[in-house]
């Protein structure tokens, strides 16, 4: 898929987020870039690039203080080869970016993954 198509998914699944996320976002940019780098992996323990399909890097909403002014944005990463790699219909593909970027986000928020596996095993 072409780059820009693909941003284009992810901008939709970002605005299709209830008004009141949108709103709290702050000072945190998504981006989407083809594949990890090797600092990116092992950041998060992985070795196999077609393994991290996003990744939150940041301080979390919850654990900023009232020091937190005058900081670079946080960086929501969505990587397009990862993803397309594991899908084999579009649909699939737009469900796993929209499974991802929300994902992601709500690593923003101050989510971990143990209480994210917790909220899908709740479905």
């Amino acid at each position: 898929m072409e780059h820009n198509k693909f941003e284009e998914l992810v901008v939709a699944v970002i605005s299709g987020l209830p008004a009141e996320f949108q709103e709290l976002m702050d000072n945190v940019d998504i981006i989407v870039e083809d594949w990890p780098t090797r600092t990116q992996l092992r950041a998060v323990g992985l070795r196999n690039k077609d393994d991290l399909l996003g990744l939150y890097e940041g301080t979390p909403r919850t654990n900023r203080g009232q020091n937190y002014n005058l900081v670079l944005p946080d960086k929501i990463t969505i990587f397009q080869k990862p993803l397309e790699s594991q899908c084999k219909s579009l649909n699939e593909l737009r469900q796993e970016i929209a499974n991802t970027v929300k994902h992601e986000i709500a690593h923003y928020f101050g989510i971990d993954d143990e209480r994210l596996r917790e909220i899908e095993n709740d479905r």
